[in-house]
């Protein structure tokens, strides 16, 4: 897929899913599967920011499976589980298509702090391996550090930026796409400035930068990618809803997943959306290059509950 070895990748997604895992996985202690161990592993998801509704139906389901399969130990049980969070999260494992008519434009959005330069830098080395030319637009135009990591990333995978100081980062979108064009770039990414939900001027100029890409390049951008800090446990519920409203996000990327104990919010992501699945493009576990990867739902759910990769459902 472009990226580094996935096998060392996963040991690394299992480590950073330590805390995650550690209340869950502690329950599974060979007792008996009663009401109590039951409510107990039912907090344990609530604890790992799988939320509370959420929590909640997938207890209904286990309890009904264990009564129709005859469940009767807590390895049984512990199976059951990881297939009820990989029957959740599946809907939203799609993969990202980079075969599609050039210019390809993403538009990446998120908070101040999500790793989202970081994440444009890593995507860049992605299509970079796929063979493909990409050009980046500096759009978070309020802040000069975002422009200056933008251009080092830019340097080190030989990529062109396009930049202004301090100008309208609805332009430099409208300049990138346009550059995408005229040049035959494969991909362009633009950047925009961190804001939160409850900045509605922000969000409104969110607006105007998307539009200007349509106005470049009729159907741009053909992907609107919402970057997530996976520490933002229940946060990033609200960043969804409300980037979902203001731009209408195509997919995610999941960020800091490493030494977070709030990894179980993809699938109170995932199951919000049940109705309408958002792909989650990518997660990432660190800050090196290889160390975002294609989601997969299978290795997510294994790694939530303790379960090797190989362990396949009864």
């Amino acid at each position: 897929m472009g990226f580094g070895s996935s096998e060392g990748w996963l040991s690394r997604l299992k480590k950073g899913l330590d805390r995650t895992r550690v209340n869950i996985v502690g329950l599974f202690s060979g007792g008996v599967v009663d009401e109590d161990f039951l409510e107990e592993l039912e907090f344990a998801l609530i604890t790992a920011d799988i939320g509370v509704d959420t929590s909640s139906r997938i207890l209904q389901r286990l309890r009904d499976e264990i009564k129709l399969k005859g469940l009767r130990t807590q390895e049984e049980v512990r199976r059951a589980l990881r297939d009820q969070i990989e029957a959740i999260l599946a809907p939203s494992e799609v993969p990202f298509n980079t075969e599609r008519p050039a210019p390809l434009v993403m538009m990446m959005t998120g908070v101040n702090g999500a790793g989202k330069t970081t994440t444009i830098g890593k995507l860049s080395k992605f299509f970079a391996a796929e063979g493909k030319t990409v050009l980046l637009a500096a759009g978070d135009t309020f802040r000069a550090a975002a422009r200056e990591q933008l251009a080092v990333w830019g340097e080190r995978n030989r990529i062109d930026v396009i930049s202004q100081e301090g100008g309208d980062p609805a332009a430099v979108a409208f300049d990138a796409v346009n550059a995408g064009k005229a040049r035959g770039i494969d991909v362009v990414i633009v950047d925009t400035a961190g804001r939160l939900p409850t900045q509605l001027h922000l969000m409104e100029e969110l607006r105007r930068i998307h539009r200007a890409q349509g106005k470049a390049l009729e159907g741009a951008p053909h992907e609107v990618i919402l970057v997530v800090d996976g520490t933002n446990g229940q946060n990033a519920l609200m960043q969804v809803k409300a980037f979902d409203a203001a731009v209408t996000l195509s997919g995610l990327i999941i960020t800091k997943l490493d030494g977070t104990a709030k990894g179980g919010v993809l699938v109170a992501i995932a199951d919000m959306r049940r109705d309408n699945p958002l792909p989650i493009y990518f997660v990432g576990v660190g800050e090196k290059l290889d160390d975002l990867q294609p989601f997969r739902a299978r290795a997510f759910a294994n790694a939530l509950v303790g379960l090797e990769e190989d362990e396949s459902a009864e």
